[in-house]
């Protein structure tokens, strides 16, 4: 039986008429195509009258406060005081009154041969809390963010969302970051970033009122699919340069509880047009056929941020990063760290290695160096061990008290365990009858040893870092990368009050660690003066670790990079091949020479079937080994004197008294028992 449809449909001041038949008539695809998005154009338009494309808000009171004087009065609150005086000022309704209407973000996705169309409504700027004249673009913390969606019938963005919310914007801002500083979690940052942004915003007022739809100039706190089941993560996105790229990569390093003045909370309606019909964002994000509209990471259940029930607030924070629970002692941290950190957790102390077990004591401690240092057997040195209820063993080692003049930077090192490996066993010694070949293998307390000799203008101290796994890669994927960084700061806060340096290195799976610490902090502290990969860059990505690289490196001529792989990806074991061409340190060296080579000029040069390249004036080396014997050469890199190169590297000491592959230098230095 045939049907037909015919209808006229307005489109401003003209009419377009369209009719359908099931009698045989043919169109094209193209026709086809404007047809669906023309109906789908009306069903949006009448549908969206549907449900408020405002935020239900009060009306705001008269005697409400402004943006500035809110600044002031939050300026000299704690962290859970802050937020709550956000939450309630919002909901009270103390927002702009250009805020408050939404614009419209039209998306499309194509699904086997059917093209779908959305439109979601975005609010045209990030919250704020004042008046027309006079408001504060308000960082909060996620949870805080979750609970005023929640009040106000709205969902956090997803990235898909982000960047269709830049391509619609009226009015792009280029981003204007501030340099980081141990203020940028505070209100007198927020403001001065505030500030910023309003001088841009005011040169686009005239074209393009308040109530426009901007973007650009802040990071959005975003929804995203690896916030599954996780209650104490920020997920961040965007800021995106005027070419349409976004400077911020979708991140997850930060504890819940950092605001940074670069965070911005965009609300979205929780319920949008699809293809004519009114649909929630949740059952979108959860629809396999649809969810392509507005994620690019697939389905998303439960979109949203988790908290515990009941809770009204986040825990704490010291300039800007959250305590940690489950310790009844409260560890202050002595940090000069951008970043800085408290550390609340009980630290269980073992004296060292000469028999007497404090593990069953536990006490609260941070005291300086000398304190809780123990002598040892060995060339007169000071050790210092300590257990963490994380799963950590820390052992710091330190030459002896005279070694400490004052006018001497002290050079710390801390060195991340591989797989597999006991501290011990990375310090090395001696072999006798019926030993672990694995006491033999890297040395580097005897490499240290010869550094300390060579090198007479820093004191150096090694923090030997262990996870509980023995797995570096493993104990990430149950602690997040700020307790890395929290226990790096703990470990300087022991030096405290001296000039300090830090290199970051290890060994396999001990370059976890550094890629933790470098997810962890926004950029690389100035203190941080060499990091180093002994055939450990496994975890390296593009998108978390490229810039960030750059832009340290290019920072003081005093920073160095230096990285030695092999090609491990022809290694036989067993007769079979163990890591991809891709996944190996070979294939990620590559990768990381490729990315900084856009940025830095490199020359070569190949000795012996190694392969040296080097920039910056040797401030950046890649030293990577031939294979053709398809061998094995994973510890022999750092056994054959490859740790004294790693840390000498770009400096006058490189090549003096040691061969990279070469017999042991360090012979003499190796302990015994």
């Amino acid at each position: 039986m045939a049907s037909s449809w015919s209808a006229e449909l307005p489109f401003g001041s003209f009419r377009l008429k369209t009719s359908s038949s099931r009698t045989g008539v043919r169109r094209s695809n193209t026709s086809r195509s404007y047809l669906r998005a023309a109906v789908t154009i009306v069903y949006v338009s009448l549908a969206g009258s549907a449900f408020a494309q405002t935020l239900n808000l009060p009306l705001r009171a008269t005697n409400a406060p402004d943006g500035s004087v809110f600044a002031k009065k939050i300026s000299t609150l704690g962290f859970a005081e802050r937020e709550q005086a956000i939450l309630n000022e919002v909901l009270a309704g103390d927002v702009p009154t250009f805020l408050r209407k939404l614009c419209p973000v039209t998306v499309t996705n194509v699904v086997g041969d059917k093209t779908n169309f959305a439109t979601f409504y975005a609010a045209p700027e990030y919250l704020a809390i004042g008046s027309d004249q006079d408001y504060l673009l308000s960082p909060m913390s996620p949870n805080t963010a979750q609970r005023i969606a929640d009040q106000l019938g709205c969902v956090l963005p997803t990235r898909k969302m982000v960047d269709a919310i830049y391509a619609a914007a009226e009015v792009k801002l280029a981003p204007s970051p501030i340099p980081p500083s141990a203020a940028m979690t505070t209100v007198p940052v927020f403001v001065q970033h505030d500030e910023m942004v309003h001088t841009q915003r005011g040169t686009f007022v005239k074209e393009h009122p308040l109530g426009a739809l901007v973007a650009g100039h802040k990071k959005d706190v975003v929804i995203s699919r690896q916030l599954s089941g996780v209650t104490n993560k920020v997920a961040i996105y965007g800021w995106h340069q005027t070419n349409g790229v976004a400077i911020q990569p979708l991140y997850l390093g930060h504890s819940a509880a950092w605001v940074d003045y670069s965070h911005g909370i965009r609300l979205v309606q929780s319920e949008m047009v699809v293809n004519g019909e009114t649909k929630t964002v949740a059952a979108v994000l959860a629809d396999p056929t649809l969810c392509g509209l507005i994620s690019d990471e697939g389905v998303i259940t439960n979109a949203r941020y988790q908290f515990l029930p009941g809770s009204t607030s986040l825990r704490p924070v010291v300039s800007g990063v959250a305590a940690e629970t489950g310790g009844t002692h409260e560890l202050e941290l002595n940090s000069t760290n951008h970043q800085l950190r408290t550390f609340s957790a009980q630290i269980r102390r073992d004296a060292g290695f000469n028999g007497r077990d404090a593990r069953s004591t536990n006490q609260t401690v941070n005291p300086p160096w000398p304190e809780k240092f123990a002598a040892s057997p060995h060339f007169g040195e000071m050790i210092r061990e300590i257990e963490l209820p994380n799963d950590v063993r820390i052992l710091v080692n330190a030459p002896s008290r005279e070694s400490f003049a004052p006018d001497k930077p002290l050079l710390l090192i801390f060195y991340a365990l591989p797989n597999g490996n006991t501290i011990e066993q990375t310090i090395g010694k001696t072999l006798k009858p019926g030993d672990d070949w694995h006491f033999d293998i890297q040395h580097i307390a005897a490499q240290t040893r010869w550094l300390r000799n060579e090198i007479t203008n820093r004191t150096i101290v090694v923090a030997y870092l262990e996870a509980g796994m023995k797995s570096w890669p493993a104990w990430r994927k149950v602690h997040d990368d700020q307790s890395v960084a929290r226990i790096l700061d703990d470990v300087r806060g022991f030096f405290a009050g001296r000039k300090l340096e830090v290199v970051l290195t290890g060994h396999s799976g001990g370059g976890s660690l550094t890629f933790g610490y470098l997810n962890a902090v926004e950029e690389i502290p100035d203190y941080v003066v060499r990091i180093a990969f002994l055939d450990s860059n496994y975890a390296y990505e593009t998108q978390l670790h490229a810039e960030k690289l750059k832009r340290w490196l290019a920072d003081s001529e005093g920073h160095h990079l230096c990285v030695l792989a092999y090609h491990d990806s022809v290694a036989l074991l067993n007769g079979k091949t163990f890591v991809s061409e891709q996944g190996g340190t070979w294939g990620r060296s590559h990768v990381m020479l490729e990315n900084l080579g856009a940025h830095f000029k490199f020359t070569s040069r190949t000795n012996q079937g190694l392969e040296t390249f080097s920039a910056l004036g040797g401030r950046i080396q890649f030293l990577l080994k031939e294979n053709p014997e398809k061998k094995i050469l994973h510890t022999v890199q750092v056994e054959r004197n490859g740790f004294i190169l790693a840390m000498v590297s770009g400096t006058a000491e490189e090549g003096r008294g040691y061969e990279y592959f070469g017999e042991r230098a360090y012979t003499k230095w190796i302990q015994g028992e």
